[in-house]
């Protein structure tokens, strides 16, 4: 079996059962909750903070002063941004609060919030706070249905023979 190669900065606090896989990054002073899925080649800064049960899926970035609430997921190439005019010492990060979706190879600008609950459909380009309980999608992202009308199409497509 291969090596897992991370790096795990200074300071970090880990909960309890967090799994990291190949390549994985975690830069100085991060906090990641209990029970925590980080996948390869995800590239989390210094400073940031995850919740507990959150997943986060392989080649995600997620820079200096994200926040990211409990059971939130985030897909694969997902891309956090900090820096609303590049080159500026001054940043502000993403907000993702508790429960949130976020689906592959969406980009959210600096200072947005995702709401509790709130789903990001997959390739979305969040410009805007995305409201509690709000499926969102598109380029630039605009909301498309509730979560009760997003949960009723997942469940019956389960169910679809």
């Amino acid at each position: 079996m291969a090596d897992v190669i991370q790096h795990i900065g200074k300071n970090v606090k880990l909960g309890r059962n967090v799994r990291m896989w190949h390549f994985t990054y975690v830069g100085d002073n991060t906090e990641i909750g209990d029970d925590t899925k980080i996948g390869s080649l995800v590239h989390i800064d210094y400073g940031v903070k995850i919740g507990n049960r959150c997943k986060i899926e392989g080649s995600a970035y997620i820079p200096p002063l994200t926040v990211i609430g409990d059971d939130v997921f985030v897909g694969p190439g997902v891309i956090f941004t900090n820096d609303p005019y590049p080159l500026s010492p001054k940043m502000v990060g993403v907000k993702v609060m508790n429960g949130a979706i976020i689906c592959a190879g969406s980009m959210l600008k600096a200072g947005v919030t995702i709401g509790k609950s709130a789903v990001v459909g997959f390739g979305s380009v969040v410009t805007k706070d995305v409201p509690p309980e709000t499926v969102v999608f598109g380029n630039p992202a605009k909301p498309r249905m509730t979560l009760a009308e997003y949960l009723e199409k997942k469940r019956a497509w389960e169910e679809a023979k």
